[in-house]
């Protein structure tokens, strides 16, 4: 007689299944990383993609949230007499939270569902049996590439949504009635250089979570173009929320 799975088990099933293949990449990159064949070549092109391909969106997006947190907050203090904090308050918020978050959430949204859609293709390709083949390495040639640019232009990422999103937020505060100078006073006022790096140290982690996500649905992918689809829009939901989970854990540790 067969034994029934609970129904409630099969979502415990598949997290453990995730964590666990994702787990045994990392550590196959690690083991692997420096090993030859070195593809400098690839990680140059992955880091061309994820970076300097996503500053517009990453700016763009950056700067019109700290412009709406600036129309929001302005109005406020201005009404209660308390302009001055507007520069910071708009400067801490960038900084902390929405210049990094919103860089890891373009560059899952982006760079992730690409990644996670080329590697897939090729597994129902069978092209990674190919490369098996010709004695190159998978993690090698797909997964390190890919993880070290992350890891790496995650920060150079938030740096730019950083400037973006200050600029955006001092554009309305002006605009708003916010003196100029009392502005950027109040940013080098109660901006530390902490609230600027730990935003930036932040970056990595959300690098590795898009990465890694997107090498771990792609390379299981199965069933043809539906599998394809199905691993790029996994990817993009599961980056996104371990994004903001690992964000609440950095925030609580940093700051």
């Amino acid at each position: 007689m067969a034994v029934r799975v609970p129904a409630l088990w099969n979502p415990i099933e598949a997290a453990l299944t995730f964590t666990g293949e994702c787990a045994l990449i990392l550590g196959d990159a690690i083991r692997r990383l420096g090993r030859r064949p070195v593809e400098l070549g690839e990680t140059v092109q992955q880091m061309a993609f994820l970076g300097v391909a996503s500053v517009p969106i990453v700016a763009l997006t950056t700067f019109f949230s700290g412009a709406v947190l600036s129309l929001y907050t302005s109005d406020l203090l201005l009404r209660y007499g308390a302009g001055a904090f507007v520069g910071a308050t708009v400067a801490l918020s960038v900084c902390r939270e929405i210049g990094p978050v919103l860089a890891g959430i373009m560059v899952a949204a982006r760079c992730g569902s690409a990644m996670a859609a080329q590697i897939g293709t090729m597994a129902v390709t069978e092209q990674i049996d190919a490369l098996k083949m010709l004695s190159v390495h998978p993690t090698n040639y797909l997964v390190i590439p890919r993880l070290a640019a992350a890891v790496t232009m995650l920060p150079v990422l938030a740096l730019v949504g950083m400037y973006a999103g200050v600029l955006g937020g001092w554009l309305v505060a002006v605009a708003a009635g916010v003196p100029s100078g009392q502005f950027l006073q109040s940013v080098r006022s109660f901006v530390e250089p902490w609230d600027f790096v730990g935003g930036l140290l932040k970056t990595p982690a959300f690098g590795l979570i898009v990465a890694l996500v997107a090498c771990q649905q792609g390379l299981r992918t199965q069933g043809g173009a539906v599998g394809v689809g199905r691993a790029t829009t996994n990817t993009v939901v599961i980056s996104m929320v371990l994004v903001y989970v690992a964000n609440y854990f950095l925030a609580e540790l940093l700051f």
